[in-house]
């Protein structure tokens, strides 16, 4: 049997394949995106906006601790029966949206959507960087962001024109059940396992070091690896204002006026910015590197934050999406291109785990401090908190990171080295 080829090229038909299934993937988030925080004030009525935030914090923490262990169950059980469970899991989520009676089973929809979100996603991504190797590690990434937020976009979109025309509940929901039917469907049928190409891009690179603990690898990823760390520390702050932006601009669009319709569509403006830029920039830091789009990416994002606080039209608050858009697409691809510059392919999964673990629980991390700044202090102070927060991780990352794009064998002895 000949031995498995690396490239985007190589495998083309089976990364597209896998591109489809990630728009589903996040088509799944996008059901919520514009019109859950409407329906907890309207439907259920909550007043404070750490209550109504929870279902974002029970979102963040499931999925980033299913993110963690995603990559290690992928190593050990195979990259596609993990992603077909994650749509098993989905399965529910729409029908509770649907139907439920109290704000308690909303969370308990967002818990069976984080941890199916934890494993669909992961996997996907670590799938398309099994497939294409290191020669277009950002691109790919580019291409899977792209599907993913792409699809939000799309799904918040719909939600928010079918509620304003139909109603909040049960109609917006009924995609869900669609994007569940086609993600099982394409997972089972089509998606093709491959961790055996992951084992000959291992088996081409020289081992100079044992294969670390998991232990070790979390440490590694989280705190001593100055590379591997800088990145975890940029993608929770990432999805902390992705968070604010879920769940309190939609509440801040409401309070300036705007109609359902309108709030759909800024809900669809920054992720579509987002997914449509990735395609660019993951391609373009595997040509100038991923350190200066990380940093002023970070940057780009504070200063769309800043002028969504400053916002109060239409207009205002839709330039601000789209430099938050911008902001995040220079970044999103880019990390996750980092870390596989960085782990070796025999830790790679799992290190990528621990690096999403961190990057989600942004989101919960997020929608606790934007709601207890906005309950203490109104909204504006905590949208204006979460710019400065991503505005220093940026400078954090400036300080603490060198450049990671491996070009040779050497260049990944002297990354490794400097990061320790």
């Amino acid at each position: 049997m000949a031995p498995p080829r690396l490239g985007l090229k190589e495998n083309w038909v089976q990364f597209s394949l896998l591109v489809l299934v990630n728009a589903f993937v996040g088509a799944m988030v996008g059901l919520e995106r514009s019109i859950l925080p409407v329906i907890a004030e309207q439907e259920f009525e909550l007043a404070a906006r750490s209550a109504i935030l929870s279902f974002i914090v029970v979102f963040g923490v499931t999925k980033a601790l299913t993110n963690y262990f995603a990559g290690r169950l992928s190593d050990r059980w195979g990259r596609k029966p993990i992603l077909i469970a994650g749509w098993i899991v989905a399965a529910p989520v729409p029908l509770i949206l649907m139907w439920a009676p109290d704000w308690n089973w909303i969370l308990v929809a967002n818990a069976l959507l984080g941890v199916s979100q934890g494993l669909t996603w992961s996997v996907t991504v670590i799938m398309k960087i099994d497939l294409v190797g290191p020669r277009q590690r950002g691109l790919a990434m580019g291409l899977n962001e792209f599907a993913g937020y792409f699809a939000v976009a799309a799904s918040a979109l719909a939600t928010g024109w079918i509620a304003s025309e139909i109603g909040l509940r049960p109609e917006p929901f009924y995609l869900g059940v669609v994007y569940v039917i086609a993600g099982i469907l394409l997972s089972i049928a089509w998606v093709r396992e491959t961790r055996h190409h992951v084992a000959h891009e291992a088996a081409q690179q020289a081992v100079t070091e044992p294969l670390p603990s998991q232990r070790e690898i979390f440490l590694r990823t989280s705190l001593t690896d100055r590379n591997l760390s800088s990145v975890s520390q940029a993608g929770l702050v990432n999805n902390l204002n992705d968070g604010l932006a879920w769940g309190l601009f939609p509440i801040a669009f409401a309070a300036a006026g705007l109609s359902l319709a309108q709030i759909g569509a800024l809900a669809a403006i920054y992720p579509a910015v987002w997914g449509i830029t990735q395609i660019f920039t993951g391609a373009l830091s595997d040509r100038v590197g991923r350190k200066r789009l990380i940093v002023g990416g970070m940057t780009v994002q504070a200063a769309g934050i800043g002028l969504t606080a400053v916002s109060a039209s239409f207009a205002g608050f839709a330039a601000g999406g789209a430099l938050i858009g911008v902001g995040t697409a220079m970044v999103y691809p880019t990390l996750l291109a980092a870390i596989g510059d960085v782990a070796h392919p025999s830790w790679r999964a799992s290190s990528v785990g621990v690096y999403r673990l961190w990057r989600d629980l942004g989101y919960a991390v997020g929608a606790v401090l934007a709601g207890i700044t906005a309950d203490l202090f109104g909204l504006a102070a905590a949208i204006w908190f979460v710019a400065a927060l991503t505005f220093l991780s940026g400078m954090l990352a400036a300080v603490r990171m060198t450049e990671t794009l491996v070009r040779n064998t050497d260049d990944r002895l002297k990354i490794a080295a400097a990061a320790r």
